[in-house]
């Protein structure tokens, strides 16, 4: 394997699903710079849309809700067979309901678990049937550094977010022998219209802040290094793993600095 070429993603074929906003965008894009043929996927064909026109001429959009297993299977089918080859998929959707566990709704239960981790595996049963047969293929799914610590209303999320390594760890052992690798991405606090709230609130924007290493949020943007080295030949021995681009918000986390220090 040529060192220089490790990262290079020219002509790979490469589905984003959540692509059309914030984390997905940025990779999306990322992708297309680094030579990928991408495809974006999103619930919001609008914006799926808009950001394919941005990714040059090999680059398409659908609409996809990756709660429904069916309508995921078809798009990512389609997409091998159209393009010829499939040989990464990003999978970065996800919804929050911020409230105590006493208060949770059976509704909104329903609707984290479905998007976060339903969703999730739909994806990730769709492209493993497609790579175990092609023998090759790397797929990863967004975890969060809240599959290791928590807070007060986040039950469900951290929930789904803990369950999304579990899967990950045994989709590795299981496509393995297939030659395709499955990883996570575990973000800290990302810059997103999602987030956009949080960091409206100065106190609660710089709680966050202060929690990592660094002292400040993530910009979207600094997501795709790391998910790309997963996507690509550089993470050609790594399968199995989660990969946390949180600023050291883990490491630290419930640190005290003695004075004098």
């Amino acid at each position: 394997m040529a060192q220089h070429g490790l990262y290079d993603l020219t002509g790979a074929v490469v589905a984003v699903v959540g692509g059309g906003s914030g984390i997905g965008e940025a990779v999306a894009l990322g992708a297309a710079e680094h030579g990928a043929i991408v495809t974006v996927l999103d619930a919001n064909k609008a914006a799926a849309t808009a950001v394919a026109s941005r990714l040059g001429g090999d680059g398409a959009a659908g609409e996809l809700d990756i709660r429904d297993r069916r309508a995921v299977d078809a798009a990512l089918t389609a997409l091998a067979r159209d393009r010829g080859r499939l040989d990464a998929v990003i999978c970065t959707p996800s919804i929050n309901v911020r409230k105590p566990i006493l208060q949770y709704t059976d509704e909104e239960f329903d609707r984290v678990v479905a998007v976060n981790l339903k969703g999730s595996f739909n994806v990730l049963q769709a492209a493993g049937r497609i790579m175990t047969t092609a023998r090759r293929g790397s797929i990863v799914i967004f975890s969060s550094i809240r599959s290791q610590v928590v807070e007060p209303g986040q039950s469900v999320y951290a929930m789904t977010k803990a369950g999304i390594v579990q899967l990950v760890r045994t989709a590795a052992a299981e496509f393995g022998p297939s030659g395709v690798r499955v990883n996570a991405v575990a973000p800290g606090v990302v810059e997103t219209p999602l987030t956009a709230p949080i960091r409206a609130n100065a106190d609660w924007h710089n709680a966050y802040a202060n929690k990592s290493a660094l002292k400040r949020w993530a910009r979207a943007e600094e997501m795709i290094g790391p998910t790309l080295f997963l996507a690509s030949d550089a993470a050609s021995f790594v399968t199995g793993t989660v990969l946390f681009a949180d600023g050291g918000w883990t490491a630290i986390d419930g640190r005290f600095t003695p004075p004098g220090m």
